[in-house]
C-alpha cells in the first residue's frame, strides 16, 4: 500500500516545500493557523499537510506544537547549502511525467527527442541549482580521501560539472586550487553565478561546450571529476570519456566518479536500482551500472588502480588511477 501511494509522499514534500513551511517551522511558526496566515494556505490544507509530514517523519507534534525534525532541519530548510527544497519541488513539477512510463517500458527509451536533455532546455534554470545540494557531502567526502585541502597548487577537471558544487567545495577547502569545468554554456553560467557566491569565481573557468568532442589537453590536471554523467551514457561512451580523462591527466593522477552504482548481481542498492526508470525516461543510452562495468571501462580505458567507496548518500564514488 505504502508503495502504490508513493505520489502521496512527493506531493505532501513537494507543496510542503513550495510554501516554505519547513522554512517557517525553523523560524518558530509551529501551529497550523500561524502556518496559514504566513503561507496563505487554507487552515484546513496546512493542518492536512502537518499531519502527511508527521506521518512521513519530517515534522514532529509535541505539546500541540509542531516543530522540524533534525533531517528536515538540515535537509529542507532554504538557503542552506544542504537543502533539498528546490529538489523536493522540482519532483513535485515532474509528477506528470510519469504517465509516460508505460510506454517508454515497451519501447526502451524516451518517445520523443524533447524527453532528452540537451543545451537549451529553459529548465536547467530549475534543475542545476536543485540538485547541487545532493552532493554536497559527498564532495566532502571525496575531499577528504583525497586529502584536497593540504594538496596544494591542484589543478582540477569538472566534466559535465553543472552546478559546479564539486568545484565550490573544493576551492574553498584549498584556496591554492584551480578548476576547469566543462559543460554546456547555458549550465556554465549558472555555475559562474553559484560560485560567485562562494567567493572562488576567481580560480574557475568554464569551457563551453560538448566534453564528448572538446580536445581535453594532456597531462594537464592532478584530479578530474565525472559526477553524475555516466548514468546518462552509454558504455561505449563512458570508456571513450575515460579514456580521454586518462590522457588528460598528469602522471599519478586521479579520476573520481561520482554516481548510483549497482551491485555486479544487480541484486541492490534500492535507490539506483529504481533510480534506472528516470534514465530510461530521459536518456537514450544512460542507465545505472554495475561495479564490474566500471571495472572493466575504466581498465580499457588505462587506469590500472580502482576502487570503490560508499557515502552516506546514495552515491558511490569511484576512484581511478
Amino acid at each position: 500500500m505504502e508503495i502504490a501511494n508513493g505520489y502521496w509522499a512527493t506531493g505532501i514534500l513537494g507543496v510542503a516545500a513550495k510554501y516554505s513551511l519547513f522554512t517557517h517551522l525553523e523560524a518558530g511558526v509551529d501551529t497550523a493557523d500561524q502556518l496559514a496566515a504566513k503561507t496563505g494556505l487554507s487552515e484546513r490544507g496546512a493542518q492536512t499537510l502537518l499531519d502527511g509530514l508527521v506521518g512521513l517523519g519530517l515534522v514532529e507534534l509535541r505539546d500541540a506544537k509542531y516543530r522540524n525534525t533534525a533531517e528536515a532541519a538540515t535537509f529542507l530548510v532554504e538557503g542552506q547549502r544542504t537543502s533539498l527544497s528546490g529538489y523536493a519541488k522540482l519532483k513535485l513539477g515532474e509528477m506528470g511525467k510519469l504517465v509516460a512510463l508505460l510506454d517508454v517500458f515497451r519501447t526502451g527509451g524516451p518517445l520523443t527527442d524533447a524527453m532528452v536533455e540537451v543545451v537549451d532546455n529553459p529548465h536547467w534554470e530549475e534543475v542545476v541549482p536543485a540538485i547541487a545540494a545532493q552532493s554536497v557531502p559527498v564532495a566532502k567526502v571525496a575531499a577528504d580521501m583525497l586529502r584536497l585541502a593540504e594538496a596544494g597548487e591542484i589543478s582540477i577537471l569538472d566534466l559535465g560539472g553543472g552546478s559546479g558544487i564539486f568545484s565550490a567545495i573544493w576551492l574553498e577547502l584549498n584556496p591554492a586550487a584551480r578548476s576547469t569545468q566543462l559543460d554546456w554554456g547555458p549550465i556554465n553560467a549558472i555555475a559562474r553565478r553559484l560560485l560567485k557566491e562562494r567567493d572562488v569565481t576567481d580560480r574557475f573557468t568554464c569551457i563551453d561546450g560538448d566534453f564528448h568532442t572538446i580536445d581535453l589537453g594532456a597531462a594537464v590536471y592532478d584530479v578530474a571529476v565525472y559526477s553524475h554523467v555516466a548514468h546518462q551514457e552509454g558504455p561505449e561512451d563512458n570508456v571513450a570519456t575515460f579514456a580521454k580523462v586518462r590522457g588528460a591527466l598528469k602522471p599519478g593522477g586521479t579520476l573520481v566518479v561520482c554516481d548510483y552504482v549497482v551491485d555486479d548481481d544487480r541484486g541492490g542498492p534500492s535507490f539506483p536500482l529504481m533510480f534506472a526508470s528516470e534514465m530510461l525516461l530521459k536518456s537514450k543510452k544512460g542507465g545505472t551500472w554495475r561495479r564490474a562495468d566500471y571495472q572493466a571501462w575504466l581498465a580499457e580505458a588505462g587506469f590500472e588502480d580502482v576502487s570503490f567507496h560508499t557515502t552516506p548518500s546514495p552515491t558511490t564514488l569511484v576512484f581511478a588511477r
